[in-house]
């Protein structure tokens, strides 16, 4: 279990990768630098980009500026729907290193399977591993079909699926088919911007522990070693959300939170994203 805020999972190729790190889904650069800085000062080692938010030179001046050392911190960046196929895989990989002002990624994700495109771009992610230019690859908001498909022609397999993943979506059988398949499952929108806090049963056990909602869930994920990346551009909530490290939901207290599932998603199904 993920049990303070700098506890690693191991992914399939080896590599040690922070269980709780910080996104910072479409935050203008200004606004994302001050906010790494900020989480990187707080203890956080995991940062959470992708080109598609439009913030990546931002969070490479947080990193550059919170005077923690590059080894010590573990970067994320996502290649975005128009950037997939061979060719421009690697170029939008080059552009993120650029816009980061960094020599290498920690992990290069998918952001979604784009149809007759994932494979290629998985191609050109397997040469940028082999080339040590990222440290591991992953997938981001893959169905089991999408993994299964994706799987069967690779040399390379990947080690994370990045997905809408909360008490109202628990995600069950891909969270069992990634646990079968040794790949680690990431929560995106962990708190589903918001829209779950109200939940009584949340509010109720956070009472319990002098907690919030909010970090009850978080705690909710760490617990079934799901990594997890809320995002937040305050300092106070980035050390809010961290501060979960010093209490443990029980077996019931978690049964609870599993039975508030209605599969509801707060983003785009990954069946349907590309005709929303």
């Amino acid at each position: 279990m993920i049990s303070h805020l700098q506890d690693t999972v191991t992914l399939n190729n080896g590599v040690q990768m922070p269980g709780f790190g910080l996104g910072v889904y479409k935050v203008e650069n200004s606004v994302a630098a001050a906010s790494v800085e900020s989480a990187l000062k707080h203890g956080y080692r995991s940062i959470d980009t992708a080109s598609f938010y439009q913030n990546e030179r931002g969070v490479g001046k947080g990193i550059r500026e919170s005077g923690v050392p590059r080894k010590e911190i573990f970067v994320t960046s996502k290649v975005w729907n128009d950037e997939q196929g061979y060719d421009s895989t690697l170029k939008a990989f080059e552009a993120s290193l650029e816009k980061l002002g960094l020599d290498y990624l920690d992990l290069y994700l998918i952001h979604w399977p784009v149809k007759d495109k994932y494979k290629e771009t998985w191609k050109a992610m397997e040469k940028l591993y082999e080339e040590g230019k990222v440290r591991a690859i992953g997938v981001s908001n893959f169905h089991i079909h999408h993994l299964q498909d994706l799987i069967a022609s690779s040399n390379v397999k990947p080690v994370i699926n990045q997905v809408e993943y909360h008490p109202h979506l628990t995600q069950e059988q891909l969270k069992a088919f990634c646990e079968e398949e040794d790949i680690q499952l990431e929560a995106w929108s962990p708190l589903k911007r918001g829209r779950i806090l109200d939940e009584p049963v949340l509010r109720e056990i956070a009472a319990k522990y002098n907690k919030t909602a909010a970090q009850v869930i978080l705690r909710w994920d760490v617990q079934q070693n799901v990594v997890t990346i809320p995002k937040s551009t305050h300092e106070h909530r980035i050390k809010e959300n961290a501060a979960i490290f010093d209490f443990e939901l029980t077996r019931d207290e978690m049964e609870q939170i599993n039975s508030l599932n209605k599969n509801d998603r707060a983003g785009t199904n990954p069946d349907s994203f590309d005709k929303d």
